[in-house]
């Protein structure tokens, strides 16, 4: 991912139950303000989710999106790349998970998303950032309780 933007958040959650809400997509609706609906597409052997259509209103971020997700490096990490929108031209991003200890959580989220009208980087990255500050904190809100 070229020109990502980052966020990370420290929870206090297990690894176990961060991995378990970050890897159930289609439960997104249910901690993430931004993901209106999910629709699971497609899955691997293991059951878990390699192709979703997404709803997403994230502020100027507002798209139907289908993703395909990459376990290669799960559980620590879950990457995911567009492959069709409505308005958007990329969106790629990552979630990598680490324990800190026993009980708490550490969360880094990556994104990096291309609109097809032009928008000014320093707009695009400030969205983003926002976007991610977001959705960590609705994460470690919703494992946290």
């Amino acid at each position: 991912m070229t020109d990502t933007s980052t966020g990370k958040i420290s929870i206090e959650a297990p690894l176990t139950k961060v991995e378990g809400i970050l890897f159930d997509l289609a439960q997104y609706p249910m901690w993430s303000a931004a993901i209106k609906s999910v629709a699971v597409l497609e899955k691997d052997e293991k059951g878990r989710p390699t192709s979703a259509t997404i709803s997403i209103d994230a502020g100027m971020m507002r798209d139907r999106v289908t993703l395909e997700y990459d376990w290669s490096q799960a559980p620590g990490k879950l990457s995911f790349s567009m492959t069709d929108a409505d308005l958007l031209t990329a969106m790629d991003g990552s979630y990598t998970i680490q324990a800190q200890d026993e009980e708490t959580t550490e969360v880094t989220y990556e994104l990096h998303v291309d609109l097809s009208m032009p928008i000014p980087a320093m707009m695009r990255h400030n969205a983003e950032k926002a976007t991610i500050n977001t959705a960590l904190e609705q994460l470690k809100t919703f494992a946290e309780k």
